[in-house]
């Protein structure tokens, strides 16, 4: 079977999981194909357990890595994520915060930018090459921290961030960045193989992956590719290979150079930060293979990250959200639509493109509920829906530390640019990002990409809960008493990400969901779960889209909260939940989706433990004050501006953020098809 009819049956068996899970579980043979030689997995569970990741991951030969001062390779991102301390910069750019996850990770994938490993390699590695001594390789170098964002502007201008189209560096003119471009992708390659546990005990599993980083006039189209094994083309494909605002072409060319190499090459695409697409990432497609390319190479988007959450978008102050009426589409929203959210120095918002858009001015597809929805009305015209998306979380770090998700033990993401005083003071609207969890049998390459495929995913904001969710019109309604639940369920039905295809005689679907609070460790205990939600999409008899938010476990009303002084949560939630829903209001002849919403009880932000460290309490009466002496004692140090007056923010006044959160995981939605679709034909051409 050559490689193209392999990956089509691979989208299709993913999507059709209800017809691949169930014969699959309990056998002798693994349920997924081993394209690698390792040695097999001393732990494996046929059920099926969840994989706790990162695939959104920058080291320092990334530009906007290196250029705040973060010197951490993909090694030693690696070693990090295996729980392993790393040093990282302070405000000053010196090497002086000492980081190092709570826990491991499963898996990771290190994505450096795939534009720029050439010229970053060039500028860094080598005082012998000419370029290296390019004025704009020397400004990349220095510690002069407004050298240094200087450098970053000229970075993202030749790669089409600030402009239309990219262009190519001088220094690649002075030496040769094609073959530091190799070297760089070389010991990308080796590190990523260094840091894989190929032995019996599968401790941890790495995936070479890059960053694809188009985003015209900063609205991002990026994509991390990630790849399944060892087998991998000879170069990252960037943008400098299909110009800007034309991510088709990079589906083309890993057909070309991936999966039609025969090499035994897979591979997949992760779409990121929608918030910030300006409305461009989910657009209608142009052209059937456009359509069924998405579906080939995208099953998956990346639904939350540092740079904000892509569910749904809720202004409060407004008192509406971006089509929407669900008032926890608030969560971790940052007020503009492109990447210059980012451009904010000594407290101040340098770019004029990072003002805050307003909430009828918002695109209404950079939120994934919304492109769901329209996935099923474009399902509905043109019989291909070519938004059906699992979801992940990830960091998007760019400081080496792979889930560094932990709101108590944030050190940040961006090197100097928000180590210490500098978090609260400039990126205070950012968050820790999540995880990337994948149930799978073993901790392997081959088990964990094939749970990508099938979109048996969830997002989670940074804490570890585990969720699983089922559909089907034949779940038993006494699933949650059951002890063999999850073998019933695999038997009885499809799990997330999988498609029920017509319900028998019209039957309404079932859905069991089931929810275990994140157990913590010593000395950071996880939270109480608050309750259980499912989300619904489909279009009515008119022809226009609908959703519905319904709690089906726990207690909204629990009276949880925080301590105002110590942010110790108060009251009491729930150590699990489980409930088996059947939907009401099904109607056999409409296309629709569900997805789970599991939500914690409210703990304190990660800004409001760092204002609290620094001697300002967000709930204090004098807030002002104290914002105002630890400002002081921040300039005696070398902060400029006002670098603690974000603390004493009222919430009542700011359309999304609240000194209290309630972090959460989403699960990657089932989809009801009334008729069977061929996503075989589609996706094979």
């Amino acid at each position: 079977m050559n490689n193209l009819r392999r990956s089509a049956l691979l989208v299709t068996l993913g999507s059709l999981a209800i017809l691949v899970v169930s014969p699959a579980i309990g056998t002798s043979n693994p349920p997924f194909e081993r394209t690698e030689a390792r040695e097999p997995c001393a732990d494996f569970e046929p059920m099926r357990r969840p994989m706790f990741g990162d695939l959104h991951v920058h080291s320092s030969y990334s530009f906007d890595s290196y250029i705040s001062s973060q010197r951490n390779d993909p090694a030693a991102a690696y070693r990090y994520a295996k729980g392993e301390a790393i040093t990282l910069p302070d405000e000053d750019g010196m090497p002086r915060v000492t980081a190092q996850i709570q826990r491991p990770l499963d898996f990771t994938s290190v994505t450096d930018h795939s534009e720029y490993l050439g010229p970053i390699d060039v500028c860094t590695q080598d005082s012998g090459r000419l370029g290296y001594w390019w004025p704009h390789c020397v400004m990349t170098r220095a510690s002069h921290y407004w050298t240094a964002l200087l450098a970053a502007s000229w970075w993202t201008s030749l790669g089409g961030i600030s402009s239309n189209g990219v262009t190519q560096s001088f220094a690649c003119t002075l030496s040769d960045c094609d073959e530091a471009g190799s070297n760089a992708w070389k010991r990308i390659q080796r590190a990523t193989e260094e840091a894989y546990d190929r032995s019996s005990e599968c401790r941890f599993t790495t995936f070479v992956g890059y960053e694809y980083t188009d985003a015209p006039n900063a609205f991002n189209m990026h994509r991390n590719v990630i790849f399944r094994n060892e087998n991998v083309p000879a170069m990252p494909i960037s943008t400098y290979d299909t110009g800007s605002y034309n991510f088709p072409i990079l589906w083309e060319l890993l057909q070309e150079r991936c999966l039609d190499a025969g090499t035994g090459c897979d591979v997949l695409a992760i779409p990121h930060n929608s918030n910030l697409a300006g409305g461009l990432m989910f657009r209608d497609p142009l052209t059937p293979r456009e359509a069924s390319d998405r579906l080939l190479f995208e099953p998956l988007v990346e639904l939350t990250q540092h740079k904000g959450a892509s569910e749904c978008r809720f202004d409060r102050i407004a008192g509406r959200g971006v089509f929407t009426e669900d008032e926890l589409c608030s969560f971790e929203q940052v007020v503009a639509d492109n990447l210059t959210m980012l451009g904010s120095v000594h407290g101040e918002v340098l770019a004029e493109t990072a003002a805050p858009v307003p909430i009828d001015e918002f695109a209404r597809r950079n939120m994934v509920r919304n492109a769901l929805k329209d996935g099923l009305k474009l399902g509905q015209e043109t019989g291909t829906n070519p938004f059906q998306m699992g979801f992940i979380g990830s960091t998007d770090t760019h400081s080496a530390t792979p889930g560094g998700a932990e709101e108590d033990n944030y050190v940040g993401h961006l090197g100097r640019r928000d180590a210490g005083y500098r978090n609260v003071q400039d990126h205070f609207f950012s968050n820790p990002g999540g995880h990337a969890v994948v149930w799978a049998e073993e901790n392997s390459r081959d088990s964990i990409f094939e749970g990508l495929r099938r979109k048996e995913t969830y997002a989670t904001s940074g804490t570890r809960p585990i969720v699983r969710f089922f559909g089907g019109a034949g779940l038993d309604p006494d699933l949650c008493d059951a002890p063999d639940m999850i073998e019933r369920a695999y038997a009885q039905g499809v799990p997330m990400g999988g498609r029920i295809e017509g319900a028998a005689a019209g039957a309404p679907p079932r859905f069991l969901v089931s929810a275990l609070k994140d157990a913590g460790v010593p000395g950071h205990p996880g939270t109480d779960l608050q309750r259980i939600q499912i989300i619904k999409g489909w279009v009515d008899a008119d022809g226009e889209t609908r959703e519905r938010v319904i709690d089906i476990a726990g207690d909204a009303n629990n009276g949880a909260s925080v301590d105002p002084n110590s942010c110790q949560p108060t009251g009491d939630g729930y150590g699990s939940l489980c409930a088996v829903w059947e939907d009401p209001d099904f109607d056999a002849e409409r296309a629709s989706f569900y997805y789970v919403r599991v939500v914690e009880n409210p703990t304190c932000r990660w800004s409001t433990l760092q204002c609290q460290a620094a001697g300002v309490n967000p709930f204090g009466e004098n807030c002002g004050d104290e914002a105002a002496a630890a400002t002081a004692e921040a300039r005696l140090r070398g902060a400029e501006g006002d670098v603690f007056g974000k603390c004493c923010l009222n919430s009542e006044e700011e359309p999304f953020y609240t000194p209290v959160i309630q972090e959460r995981a989403w699960t990657s939605p089932i989809w009801y098809e009334p008729n069977s679709t061929d996503l075989a034909a589609s996706s094979s051409r």
